[in-house]
């Protein structure tokens, strides 16, 4: 079990730099003008670290619980793989979106554990 529950943490992470990367993409091809480009390449990975960081992420600053987590963390990866569609990246943004709903409802059945093997609530 701790197997699985170690290779879903790693997908999850992989999930969450790939969204980082993903909106990143997404800003630097879809606005015309090389700075705008840069500002959204910057800015959209940027942001969506922050609502990580304050909602998503085992020690968020506002905790959402489990079901939360799992739910806010689907709505980035899935706003993630619509942005690689909309980018005509179709197999990409099928193949990641499937692994974020599966790695979702992981997240929910498995919850991360904190160091001290506390769980979150």
């Amino acid at each position: 079990m701790n197997v699985l529950r170690t290779g879903s943490l790693a997908l999850r992470f992989f999930l969450e730099l790939a969204a980082l990367a993903a909106t990143a993409y997404w800003g630097a091809t879809t606005a015309t003008g090389h700075i705008s480009q840069i500002a959204l390449a910057v800015a959209l990975p940027s942001l969506v670290a922050i609502l990580w960081a304050l909602f998503i992420s085992p020690k968020a600053r506002f905790p959402t619980g489990s079901f939360g987590r799992a739910l806010l963390g689907l709505i980035v990866f899935l706003l993630a793989a619509a942005a690689l569609w909309s980018r005509d990246r179709t197999a990409l943004a099928m193949v990641y979106g499937s692994l974020a709903v599966i790695s979702s409802v992981l997240i929910f059945v498995w919850p991360q554990q904190l160091g001290s093997g506390v769980r979150p609530t």
